[in-house]
């Protein structure tokens, strides 16, 4: 796989990193990513994810564009009331970047299809807004051992994670969030959001996203990041392997690597 002349113009600032250079944008290019929601988290990164040239994005969401989502959810705009998330994004997509592949699945994503949703794919970037749907994708992605991207925001705080469980020292989602599936959940609705801190978490996944494709830097697999509007501070903390955990052995025995 090679760039064009049009791509190596358009990606001119990615190549010029001696971190990601053209070999690095090919791989972008060669990359299929599954993102789970296209709404707060997923829409801006759908957006960069798509600038920075990734090949082919599989989005999936069941949702339609609301007016209440237009306040965070940018990759939307007002003549987009009531059209399926995924179909308004890709139109999106097509407008900002005609390279970029479209995979659309307007359907909510559980453990009975996650697994077929997210085949094909090389990460998986999570910014879904309920917990069991959270667990699910987190399996799914275990089993076919593939890098997790998972971001959550709510109010003025947000957090971000990046998971490959099946590695010795490396911890799964559920070694972070334990095993309880019946964890009430607080939507936006109920509690509010800062439409700017989805942007925030929704571009940090992309960025992940993108280093887990080629990376640079240092891994970020097994930290957590904090970020708190309200206080101005952004922290890191180290998430240790649940022992307990079958993350090592039974989930992460499912699939081979991909």
């Amino acid at each position: 796989m090679i760039l064009s002349s049009n791509e190596l113009e358009r990606y001119a600032r990615h190549i010029v990193l001696q971190d990601i250079g053209g070999a690095g944008q090919t791989r972008l290019k060669a990359a299929s990513v599954a993102v789970i929601g296209a709404g707060g988290i997923g829409s801006p990164a759908i957006q960069y994810l798509a600038a920075a040239g990734v090949g082919r994005l599989i989005l999936i969401d069941d949702d339609a564009v609301d007016l209440s989502n237009l306040q965070r959810q940018t990759i939307f705009g007002t003549d987009d009331l009531g059209q399926p998330k995924v179909a308004a994004a890709a139109i999106a997509v097509s407008r900002l970047n005609p390279n970029v592949e479209v995979e659309m699945h307007a359907v909510r994503i559980d453990a009975g299809n996650a697994a077929g949703l997210i085949a094909g794919a090389h990460v998986v970037l999570d910014g879904c807004d309920n917990f069991v749907t959270r667990l699910a994708v987190a399996d799914a992605a275990l089993a076919a051992r593939l890098p997790l991207v998972s971001a959550a925001v709510g109010q003025f705080e947000g957090q971000l994670g990046v998971f490959r469980g099946w590695e010795a020292e490396k911890p799964c989602y559920r070694c972070f969030v334990g095993e309880d599936p019946d964890r009430p959940d607080a939507s936006c609705a109920d509690q509010g959001v800062l439409g700017a801190m989805t942007g925030v978490l929704g571009s940090l996944a992309a960025l992940e996203t993108i280093r887990a494709i080629t990376p640079f830097g240092d891994d970020s697999a097994g930290k957590l990041l904090l970020i708190d509007a309200l206080a101005f501070r952004f922290r890191t903390i180290t998430l240790p392997k649940d022992p307990g955990c079958g993350c090592g052995s039974s989930r992460a025995a499912q699939s081979p690597s991909s």
